[in-house]
């Protein structure tokens, strides 16, 4: 029986058998016997790591944190989540030299992490907080939700997410308002450049699939 640790873009956590592409944390969020309770983060700083990282190993719901798995980057931001400084600091550099352009201000660990907070969450109900915007306005990278599914936006198109991949998805006008599920301030990053890693089934994908 698959463990309760898959995430999806519009922010649900669900048992899914199929294999993450990264694994994230957001603190302690399981009990002893490895299923989730109410609460979805314990710290504001959520972020997504490798899948490998210098050999290490661990237990899945052990000590420490809970492992969260996205089925790749662009799930993960979707999601609320931002690169970690330590297995992925190429790529949390270059998140930060994108948050920079974007708002001009210091990226540091706590200030994006706050504003992450606020852009994912909407404090009154703890659901995931979204937005409208015109699609040919988002980035690649971006997640939308159209016709009642989570679509990612890559390449000048749809493409409807599955927790086992992406498959085509018929695309509105471009003008037609639709419901951003990634926040607001990481579409902004990703218009000033970050690249996410996407799953290879969206073949108009922004960035190389990264290796675990």
């Amino acid at each position: 029986m698959p463990l309760q640790n898959r995430v999806l873009p519009t922010g649900e956590i669900v048992a899914h058998p199929a294999r993450g592409g990264f694994v994230g944390n957001r603190g302690i969020i399981h009990r002893p016997n490895k299923t989730l309770g109410g609460r979805r983060w314990t710290t504001w700083g959520w972020v997504t790591c490798r899948l490998c990282f210098r050999g290490r190993h661990r237990e899945v719901m052990g000590k420490g944190w809970t492992e969260l798995f996205f089925l790749d980057e662009a799930v993960a931001l979707a999601a609320g989540h931002r690169p970690c400084a330590e297995c992925r600091r190429a790529d949390y550099r270059r998140f930060q030299a994108a948050w920079q352009a974007a708002f001009d201000e210091p990226p540091t660990a706590p200030t994006m992490n706050a504003r992450l907070h606020a852009d994912r969450v909407d404090p009154a109900t703890r659901a995931q907080r979204r937005h409208a915007a015109s699609l040919s306005g988002l980035p690649d990278g971006c997640f939308v939700l159209h016709d009642g599914h989570a679509a990612l936006v890559a390449g000048g198109r749809l493409w409807r997410f599955s927790p086992d991949g992406y498959a085509a998805h018929p695309s509105p006008p471009p003008t037609v308002p639709v419901v951003v599920l990634t926040p607001r301030c990481t579409v902004a990053v990703l218009a000033a450049g970050y690249q996410p890693s996407m799953h290879p089934s969206a073949a108009g994908s922004a960035g190389p699939l990264q290796s675990p």
